[in-house]
């Protein structure tokens, strides 16, 4: 089945296809941040500060609850696939909106399958997918894939066909949300987003036990070419770095 098949199976299940409702409208400029997973957001407490912002972006399963000193406790979007959404109730923020982010006809499917409430196929995904979803339908959207093309295509500059014995790269989720970010903010900031790759045992995470090591083995990000994009973004201003070290 093709990609447009899936689109429309999965966005015929939504509720809505807005970001924002109507009230957030009152806020036309809007001051966003950005929270990456990284573990530089440890003992920071930066928390009440990431509070403050009109618009938190999120991605994945990176946690507040037990963090909220360090990460705060709102979330008004998080981005997610569906080997990385969260399936314990306990995470669901009931005044947040997550977003699927599609990076195969497979996750479409994924997404209508749950909403329809039938039997979940976890087969060709990398890891067993969730198989509950514990946010309503209401607060579920699919971003648009005009954001990950220009994430791939114009930010990273990807090459659109990979040489035979490279495994295709695609954006992390982290950098889409930038680019999103880019879209509906008049002014972006980032938290979270540092790597220290000097040190392979340093925490890769601001939760759990995961190190740098991980992300050093990951063949389908380019994370040259994003730390590149990082530092050029802040060197010219366009970002805000909260955690610069």
């Amino acid at each position: 089945m093709a990609w447009g098949e899936h689109f429309r199976m999965a966005l015929s299940r939504l509720q809505s296809c807005d970001l924002f409702d109507e009230s957030d409208n009152s806020v036309p400029c809007k001051k966003c941040v950005v929270v990456g997973n990284g573990g530089v957001l440890k003992n920071k407490s930066l928390g009440e500060r990431i509070d403050s912002y009109d618009v938190i972006i999120r991605m994945n399963s990176g946690p507040v609850l037990g963090h909220e000193g360090d990460v705060g406790r709102r979330t008004t979007f998080r981005l997610f696939y569906p080997e990385s959404v969260f399936s314990d109730p306990d995470h669901n923020d009931p005044n947040s909106t997550v977003i699927l982010t599609a990076f195969k006809p497979l996750d479409l499917k994924w997404l209508w399958e749950l909403l329809m409430g039938g039997k979940i196929n976890t087969n060709g995904f990398w890891k067993k997918p969730a198989v509950n979803l514990i946010y309503r339908p209401d607060q579920i959207r699919i971003l648009d894939p005009f954001i990950i093309r220009t994430a791939t295509y114009d930010l990273l500059h990807f090459p659109k066909v990979f040489p035979p014995n490279q495994k295709p790269k695609h954006p992390t989720t982290g950098i889409i949300a930038i680019t999103l970010a880019f879209h509906i903010c008049h002014e972006v900031h980032l938290a979270g987003f540092r790597y220290n790759f000097s040190d392979l045992q340093s925490p890769l995470h601001y939760y759990g036990n995961a190190t740098m090591s991980l992300m050093n083995k990951n063949a389908y990000h380019n994370v040259s070419a994003e730390q590149l994009f990082l530092k050029d973004i802040i060197e010219r201003n366009f970002v805000i770095n909260l955690t610069p070290d």
